[in-house]
């Protein structure tokens, strides 16, 4: 295995923690945050905005993550 693929896979598996961050800054800013200063309309499209992106890089984590740890590697040596 290559030192590129390695890194490939680490940003994968860091792309998944990723998704869990933007889905739940999403929801906190959706359901749990109750500030004053910032519109509840401002609230609900930004905290939408970040959940669209979280399942966007969750489709994009899947495909990346199918192809490095579930395809064979092909050496070409």
């Amino acid at each position: 295995m290559n030192e590129n693929r390695i890194m490939q896979q680490i940003s994968a598996i860091f792309s998944v923690f990723m998704v869990f961050f933007y889905v739940g800054v999403g929801c906190f800013l959706i359901f749990y945050f109750e500030n004053s200063y910032v519109d509840k309309a401002l609230r609900v499209i930004m905290g939408s905005t970040f959940i669209f992106y979280g399942i966007f890089r969750t489709f994009k984590a899947y495909v990346q993550i199918k192809k490095l740890f579930f395809t064979r590697e092909e050496d070409n040596d």
